[in-house]
């Protein structure tokens, strides 16, 4: 019987591979499948990048065109007429100033001001004022007008020495001052309210009747 029984191998049979070519169905849904995936992380990350511009840009909006600057009144210029002043032993003084102003709105919305005063001293007297109408300054821009005032000193005792020096010296130190009240309108939606005040220091050259030195703070 022994020799009737096959020889049994002293070695175990290894299993039979079931490994077998993936078919071409198979492949083309892995293929569509990292396809997918793909375009899913792509459309993640743009909708990130979006976001991150977005972000950016109204970050960019706040701190520029939202933004609300107080406006700048000035006076710009001026020119005189009706010329006179005294002598360093009587001193006195007697003008007509032609002045420009200037109101500089750096916001990107109107200034829209209400009637306002300017005052003009000799060092603590005041020699004169002027009314300046309410208006609108444009976005961005300046809006330049002109207005007249008549300054003049005469018979004050406690300036006396300084401005007989002055004439002396053929320099006359003026001041003006003003505060201008109204409102930044953004998109005519948001408004605020600002004011902006005027403090600017010149002198009047007497042998040229020029002004010069003009010095806004």
């Amino acid at each position: 019987m022994a020799e009737n029984k096959e020889q049994q191998s002293p070695y175990p049979l290894a299993p039979v591979a079931n490994d077998y070519p993936r078919s071409d169905t198979e492949l083309a849904s892995h293929d569509a499948t990292e396809l997918r995936k793909k375009k899913r992380t792509k459309c993640l990350l743009y909708i990130v990048l979006f976001a991150v511009f977005q972000t950016g840009i109204i970050l960019l909006f706040a701190l520029t065109v939202m933004k609300i600057k107080t406006p700048k009144f000035r006076l710009r210029s001026a020119t005189f007429e009706n010329f006179n002043v005294g002598t360093p032993t009587n001193p006195s003084f007697s003008l007509r100033m032609n002045a420009e102003f200037g109101v500089k709105n750096t916001n990107f919305g109107h200034f829209k001001y209400q009637n306002s005063t300017v005052y003009f001293f000799y060092g603590l007297t005041q020699v004169g004022e002027l009314v300046v109408q309410k208006a609108r300054a444009k976005a961005r821009s300046t809006r330049k007008f002109n207005a007249v005032v008549e300054l003049s000193l005469a018979n004050a005792a406690a300036v006396n020495t300084q401005l007989g020096n002055d004439l002396s010296s053929g320099v006359v130190r003026l001041t003006s001052k003003s505060k201008l009240g109204g409102k930044v309108e953004l998109m005519k939606v948001l408004k605020k309210k600002k004011s902006t005040d005027m403090n600017c220091s010149m002198e009047i050259v007497t042998a040229t009747q020029q002004l010069r030195n003009i010095v806004c703070k």
